[in-house]
């Protein structure tokens, strides 16, 4: 409902409440002696409407007589005395006359209506729209309360306060100051309003105190709203905001943390926007800032004990002291491990001890180091794995391009898969290894200062390929399974370990093939070296120039034989046989 519907709704309550029984303004003028169409004149003593001072002469039960002057006497009901002391034998009171005579021909008077009579010329002779009256609340009635100040005046619900009301109960029977918002003179009611002058005086107080209000002054204020970033308190007319930053020196989630609404605060005044009327507050300054001395206190490499406040993806937390906070990085948590979580390592309202490693005191911040409290394995690291020094190490992980292995607990190194063989192509490291098997290996390097070991498994035996010409040289003949078979050719492995590559051009000296036709997985073959490069170590093998040699060695065989059967023949020419003959036969 709106006000002027609340007001609207309020005048037409308030005439059946104040206004004479069933009487409009006609029945005004007609008690008044006064007809439609003519002018007023003054009426006369027993004229129903006229107030009259009569004596009270007798006191009944119900009724009160009073002698008023007119040929009867008059009887009012004793509940309208709203003064139960008025009522005393022989005592003067005013009545209105209500009716002149009744069915009884008795005078009718009310007290009541005199006195309303009497206070609505009082308001009007004495008040108008916009004056200050005070009043006590009576009751409550639909949408407000009923006020005395004089007379029954209206205040609307929305007319009652500047901040939201709970209970109306809480208004009836106080007095207050109110403002006559309007005088209706043909209902013969008014409408007040408390609002209207609670808000003229906080304006005021917000004007005087943007006038005399300084930076660091002192004031206390009221906290009437919490909010995410801050709380808002009433400066007794102005309202400032005390910011989450400024409440504490210590770190905070929510404002609720330390102060509930309806709490009294004493705080600095930090800044003031007299234009837009803002005020800055701070509690944290009434304080001495602790990090003012922070440099001298606690200079890089102090260790320093505290407990774990907060724990983030990227760190802990750790108090200090009250106020003084410092970060402790998972990067600094340990020596030997990846640490990507710091629940892995401390727990909220954990107690520990950590070192200072920087401070940037103008930003109100502390590095700490968890691992720098205690021995870092890698300072003997060097002195511990000489590089070739043969080890024995357990595989932790596998990866695309190598193996992790541990050398003792925190300490991990790499076999690189370039380092796994001297003769086998690796593509992964799960061909040759698995992850939990102890392997031995040799120390290939170490950098301490990055905290990396490489290792070697091949480096555990020497390297053939040192020594391949003179184990294989172009020419001779090699015996090797066929371990591979590609578009391209068929891959040999060779009693050393190493591989060759017979090429389909070398595999048959017959016409060209499929490589599958010509040779199987599996099969053992015989071939010659034709070509090798160590620095890449290659080995090209050749069946096709095997099977020449071959055939030509089988061809010079048969040749000898001949020849020896030849020589046998000329023994022999003394059986009688030809020239001619012996021709023939070696032919």
């Amino acid at each position: 409902m709106s006000n002027k519907q609340q007001h609207s709704w309020a005048e037409s309550n308030i005439v059946d409440d104040i206004s004479f029984q069933e009487q409009d303004a006609q029945d005004f003028k007609t008690l008044l002696g006064i007809k439609e169409g003519a002018s007023p004149q003054q009426p006369t003593l027993h004229t129903p409407g006229t107030i009259l001072t009569g004596r009270i002469v007798e006191i009944t039960k119900d009724h009160v007589v009073i002698d008023v002057g007119l040929k009867s006497e008059g009887l009012v009901p004793i509940e309208e005395f709203s003064d139960p002391s008025q009522i005393v034998l022989n005592g003067e009171v005013e009545v209105l006359i209500d009716q002149a005579e009744d069915d009884n021909g008795q005078i009718v008077l009310s007290r009541e209506k005199a006195e309303r009579l009497r206070q609505w010329e009082h308001i009007l002779e004495h008040c108008e729209e916009g004056s200050i009256v005070k009043g006590r609340v009576l009751r409550k009635v639909k949408g407000g309360l009923m006020v005395d100040i004089g007379m029954e005046a209206f205040l609307p619900g929305s007319q009652i306060d500047n901040k939201r009301i709970k209970n109306l109960d809480d208004y009836i029977d106080k007095t207050f100051e109110f403002k006559i918002l309007k005088i209706n003179i043909e209902r013969k009611n008014v409408v007040v309003s408390r609002r209207e002058l609670l808000e003229a005086e906080r304006i005021s107080k917000k004007t005087e105190l943007l006038e005399n209000i300084k930076i660091g002054d002192q004031r206390q204020g009221v906290v009437k709203n919490i909010t995410d970033f801050g709380v808002f308190l009433d400066l007794d007319g102005i309202d400032g905001l005390l910011h989450i930053t400024d409440m504490t020196w210590k770190r905070i989630k929510h404002p609720a943390e330390m102060v509930h609404l309806g709490q009294k605060l004493d705080v600095i005044i930090l800044n003031v926007d007299r234009d837009k009327g803002r005020v800055a507050l701070g509690l944290k300054q009434k304080e001495r800032n602790p990090w003012d001395q922070i440099e001298q206190k606690y200079p890089p490499g102090t260790r320093v004990k505290g407990k774990i406040v907060n724990l983030l993806p990227y760190g802990a937390f750790i108090e200090i002291e009250p106020g003084i906070e410092g970060l402790i990085h998972v990067s600094e948590m340990s020596w030997t491990k990846n640490i990507t979580d710091p629940n892995e390592v401390v727990k909220k309202g954990d107690e520990v001890e950590a070192i200072v490693l920087s401070i940037q005191k103008d930003e109100g911040k502390i590095s700490l180091g968890l691992k720098q409290a205690e021995h870092n394995p890698w300072n003997e690291v060097e002195m511990k794995y000489p590089i070739g020094q043969n080890v024995k190490a357990e595989i932790r992980s596998l990866t695309n391009y190598g193996a992790f292995v541990e050398l003792e607990p925190g300490i991990e190194g790499l076999i690189h898969i370039s380092d796994l063989s001297w003769i086998k192509k690796v593509s992964h490291p799960s061909e040759i290894l698995r992850k939990g098997d102890s392997i031995d290996a040799v120390i290939l390097s170490v950098d301490r200062e990055s905290k990396k070991i490489t290792l070697g498994v091949k480096q555990l035996g020497n390297n053939p390929w040192e020594n391949i010409e003179k184990l294989m040289p172009v020419g001779s003949l090699v015996t090797g399974k066929v371990t591979k078979i590609t578009a391209f050719g068929a891959f040999v492995e060779l009693d050393s370990g190493i591989e060759g590559l017979i090429h389909v051009t070398e595999l048959s000296d017959q016409a060209f093939g499929k490589v599958e036709d010509l040779v199987s997985k599996g099969s053992e073959v015989t071939a010659k070296v034709i070509k090798l490069d160590p620095e890449h170590k290659k080995i090209a093998l050749s069946i096709k120039e095997y099977l020449i040699e071959r055939n030509q060695e089988n061809r010079d065989d048969i040749v000898v034989t001949k020849r020896k059967k030849k020589a046998g023949g000329k023994a022999s020419d003394d059986s009688g046989k030809s020239h001619d003959e012996n021709e023939k036969e070696e032919g």
